[in-house]
């Protein structure tokens, strides 16, 4: 909604001499005389200018204009506000209305795929109750493959199952392989300390003292 504020191309809080100064601009823009060829446009475009100017340079008319124009723009906010709303209502109800009809079609196509009727039977059921093409044809392929789903035998391991098995396999056997090295590295470890305890000093000597000792019983 265009205000004379608008037509003279300054803010509602301008002050007078912004007025002035807009009204002055606008008017030698507008001017009969300074567009050749659109006269009657910049006529009546510099009428418009004349009266916003009329008014808003007036303290006492611009006063009433703002005070009419402030309750004008609460009635039209609202009518909008109120439009709005209904215009959301309706949506909602159309929404609404469009989810119970496509549950319908759904139900429909089930109880005759559920009777064995093929894809192409169920479409035409529903192109018959007034479904539109497109949706005919996503339920009737949705529901065929729903059925066809519930006819395939379980299997019992999917390949992603034996491969995952099979990992699992080679790395328990890693892990064991792991604790034998393990457990050997080990066992070597406590042979060679006992090597060299006996090759020590101290154990030669010892086995000196006791040669001796068996000489003087002899």
């Amino acid at each position: 909604m265009a205000t004379l504020y608008d037509t003279l191309g300054v803010p509602m809080h301008a002050t007078d001499e912004e007025i002035k100064r807009a009204y002055r601009k606008a008017a030698m823009k507008w001017h009969p005389d300074r567009n050749n060829g659109a006269e009657e446009v910049a006529r009546a475009t510099f009428q418009e200018i004349k009266d916003a100017y009329a008014i808003l340079s007036d303290a006492a008319q611009r006063k009433v204009y703002d005070t009419v124009y402030a309750e004008q723009m609460r009635g039209w906010e609202a009518q909008r506000a109120r439009h709005e709303q209904a215009q959301a209502q309706r949506e909602a109800a159309a929404r609404a209305a469009d989810e119970a009809a496509y549950a319908q079609m759904v139900s429909l196509a089930m109880r005759f795929a559920d009777d064995d009727h093929n894809r192409d039977v169920v479409f035409g059921v529903l192109l018959g109750r007034g479904c539109e093409a497109q949706r005919a044809a996503q339920i009737a392929d949705s529901v065929a493959a729903l059925q066809a789903s519930r006819r395939e035998p379980p299997q019992a391991a999917t390949a992603g199952d034996d491969e995952l098995e099979a990992e699992a396999t080679v790395h328990d056997g890693a892990e064991a392989e792991g604790r034998r090295q393990a457990s050997a590295s080990q066992t070597g470890q406590t042979r060679r300390d006992d090597t060299v305890h006996e090759a020590s000093p101290a154990g030669a000597l010892g086995g000196l003292w006791y040669q001796f000792l068996n000489g003087l019983r002899f």
